[in-house]
């Protein structure tokens, strides 16, 4: 008779994100039979998990080469997550999270209210004003932090693309990156590790800023910044006629350019 497997009663190993199936397989000398009814008599799905056919494995418990019926054998079907099956070369995966970043700042976008009405000074949105400075405060800003980890051959992975990698860690897209425009991306390295001989797993990392336009700040109108410029402003002392005090003010908003441009096609990714 042909081979025929059946569950094991109480065989089924649960453990967090794998499984285990026993199984009694029955009507065959021949290991390959054995396992070939093994894998088509277990589920390819059990609890959410895969399959994991190519660890599936039997072992004789009783065997006669002149009566297959007499045959006996018990094997086991692993379980695992659905994506539990390592990425070849050339596959990529893709993370993010939006936690966004610290900066310190100045200067507020409004400011609300003032206290005693009528006669507490106008600083024009400058934040913890001091008779000598502008103290500002640490606020969250919008930064959108993702990684890709990309699995590339051997032979791409060479000395001299491993310098390009190290020469763009620090830079800013000069070119639209992934949806982002020019000057909102932040290349913040990359890290790699290879496979036996196969290939390489190369995680690059990266943050993106927008790129502003049209702020305002004070009585200054018609800022614009990219993404990963650094602002300043600069106050004055002026008078305010209404609360009939000197108070410090926006002068003049600076822009600074503090990463080189970067040209991102050289990650080759």
């Amino acid at each position: 008779m042909a081979a025929t497997a059946h569950e094991i009663l109480k065989s089924r190993d649960l453990n967090g994100e794998s499984a285990t199936l026993r199984y009694r397989i029955r009507g065959t000398a021949d290991a390959s039979d054995a396992r070939d009814a093994l894998i088509a008599a277990a589920p390819s799905t059990f609890e959410g998990k895969a399959r994991q056919t190519t660890a599936a494995s039997v072992e004789p418990i009783t065997i006669d080469e002149n009566n297959a019926d007499a045959c006996i054998w018990e094997g086991e079907v692993p379980y695992g997550l659905q994506n539990s099956t390592p990425p070849g070369t050339g596959d990529s995966l893709y993370n993010f999270d939006t936690g966004g970043g610290t900066q310190h700042v100045t200067q507020s976008l409004s400011t609300t209210a003032r206290y005693p009405a009528g006669t507490a000074p106008d600083f024009k949105g400058a934040i913890g004003v001091t008779d000598d400075s502008v103290e500002g405060v640490d606020i969250i800003v919008p930064v959108y932090h993702f990684s890709e980890t990309h699995y590339k051959a051997d032979a791409a992975v060479t000395a001299g693309y491993k310098a390009t990698l190290f020469a763009l860690t620090g830079t800013v897209n000069i070119a639209e990156f992934r949806g982002f425009a020019a000057g909102e991306v932040l290349f913040l390295g990359a890290s790699g590790s290879k496979r036996g001989d196969a290939d390489w797993e190369i995680t690059f990392r990266f943050a993106a800023s927008p790129n502003v336009a049209d702020l305002t700040v004070g009585d200054i109108t018609g800022v614009a910044k990219k993404g990963w410029e650094y602002m300043w402003v600069r106050y004055a002392d002026t008078e305010d006629t209404t609360a009939k005090a000197i108070v410090k003010r926006p002068a003049s908003v600076h822009i600074e350019k503090v990463y080189n441009n970067g040209d991102f096609s050289g990650l080759a990714i």
